[in-house]
């Protein structure tokens, strides 16, 4: 075996002994600071990073953070999505409050009942939302992927949940247009007709002072505007208290009221005026008419003496009847001059009213009998002018019914028929020594009647397009 040379380091030489040389020690600073030199320039860029106080969040990102910045996102749409339903329920809750104040309708309770079912909805979505929220805390440092994207399943899943409710509100919000309209219709309404009623009510006070102060008395108008009172005590209390619809039936029934009270108290003095008037003129009517009945004896005697009984003898109680209004009459008139006098008004009013009934009856009754003898006496001397008269009546129908026909309808046909005979009765009837001329008279009036009423159905039926 051939010998090898020792080396130096080998362990059968011995190492020679060497002096040591010190060698100077770096300041501490200074030696960390050439230390990170030393290091990579990522791993000198993390270092900050892992020394940091309790920190232990990935140092390269990747999958998880984009995960966990979607469910924030996801996050951010459901709490908009919150907020835009929570506002808008608010303002429901308003509308519905406006309707319940002022209606109680059916359409009304139906609207409170839905819009409750409506918020139970809403609380169910809502309640989905905040649970998503709570059970996840996208904020953890070692927030796995995996968690980031079920976060963001469920808060899209809850904020979809919140847009389909949102759609049904505003579905409903809308079908409440015509119940909210009317219910701010009414509130709108209802201060001005609160002011109106007491604007009304102070008119009216102050049209009694007036009229008191030209010494008369609106005893009957001052009770009317004190019964009032209550009601303005219940106008002043509020629709908080009596309800928006009722108080404004009484508002509108306040001012009515007042308002009648003031035109009365104003139109007073002219009422005095014209009761005074109307005192004197029906007096001297009653005088008129107590003459004029003392010459109706005379025109039945006539009647008696040249016609028939038949002619005159629904005319026989006219002079006493006549007599008897005419008393009542003066009666009633001095009862309305002493209400005058005591300032019954409405008395005095109603009295007078009753006296010019009963002198109306007089003077038709008295007329009456010199209207009978007037046309007996024109038909007694030429009876063919009523008779002319009538026939033309019953020709001039005859014509109408045959305009545009060949042959008459049945329905005009047969009472015109009957019309000309009822008159061929009448006149000969007038044959004889002692003719019933007011018979005579009546029925020709009544041939009349009934040709016109045959004349009226052509017209309506041709004027209808029959």
């Amino acid at each position: 075996m051939t010998a090898t040379p020792g080396q130096p380091d080998s362990p059968s030489v011995p190492r020679a002994h060497r002096p040591r040389r010190r060698t100077p020690r770096t300041p501490g600073p200074l030696r960390d600071t050439l230390a990170l030199i030393g290091l990579p320039l990522l791993a000198a860029l993390a270092l900050p990073a892992a020394f940091a106080g309790g920190g232990t969040r990935r140092w390269f990102g990747g999958r998880a953070e984009n995960q966990r910045a979607e469910a924030q996102a996801a996050k951010d749409a459901a709490a908009a999505a919150f907020y835009e339903l929570d506002t808008a329920q608010r303002d429901l809750r308003i509308s519905i409050e406006t309707i319940t104040a002022v209606d109680d309708s059916p359409a009304a309770r139906r609207a409170v009942a839905d819009f409750g079912a409506l918020g139970r909805r809403i609380d169910e979505a809502s309640h989905r939302y905040i649970n998503a929220v709570d059970a996840h805390d996208l904020d953890r440092d070692d927030l796995e992927a995996s968690a980031a994207s079920r976060a963001r399943g469920e808060l899209t899943a809850a904020k979809e949940e919140l847009g389909r409710v949102k759609q049904e509100l505003d579905r409903f919000t809308d079908g409440l247009g015509p119940l909210l309209g009317k219910a701010e219709t009414q509130l709108a309404r209802l201060a001005p007709a609160v002011e109106r009623a007491r604007q009304a009510l102070l008119a009216a006070s102050n049209a009694l002072d007036a009229v008191r102060a030209a010494g008369l008395r609106a005893d009957d108008l001052a009770a009317r505007l004190a019964a009032l009172s209550p009601e303005l005590t219940k106008l002043n209390q509020g629709a908080g208290q009596h309800g928006v619809p009722q108080t404004l039936e009484r508002a509108e029934r306040v001012t009515r009221e007042a308002e009648a009270v003031r035109v009365e108290a104003e139109r007073l003095p002219d009422r005095a005026a014209e009761i005074d008037h109307r005192l004197v003129s029906l007096r001297t009517r009653a005088q008129a008419l107590t003459t004029r009945s003392e010459q109706v004896e005379p025109t039945l005697s006539e009647l008696r003496r040249r016609f028939t009984a038949a002619c005159w003898q629904d005319l026989q109680h006219v002079p006493e009847a006549a007599a008897e209004n005419v008393r009542q009459a003066e009666a009633r008139l001095a009862e309305a001059r002493a209400a005058r006098g005591e300032q019954r008004w409405a008395d005095a009013t109603a009295l007078l009213s009753t006296v010019r009934a009963l002198l109306n009856n007089t003077d038709e009754a008295v007329s009456a009998a010199g209207d009978r003898l007037h046309r007996l006496n024109a038909v007694q001397k030429d009876p063919q002018q009523e008779i002319d008269r009538t026939r033309f009546a019953i020709r001039d129908a005859q014509r109408l019914a045959m305009a545009g026909r060949n042959t008459p309808d049945p329905r005009h046909a047969r009472p015109l028929d009957d019309a000309v005979a009822r008159l061929d009765r009448a006149v000969a009837g007038l044959e004889g020594r002692h003719p019933d001329y007011w018979h005579f008279l009546m029925e020709t009036e009544a041939v009349r009647r009934s040709v016109a009423h045959v004349v009226s159905g052509i017209r309506e039926e041709r004027g209808a397009g029959h």
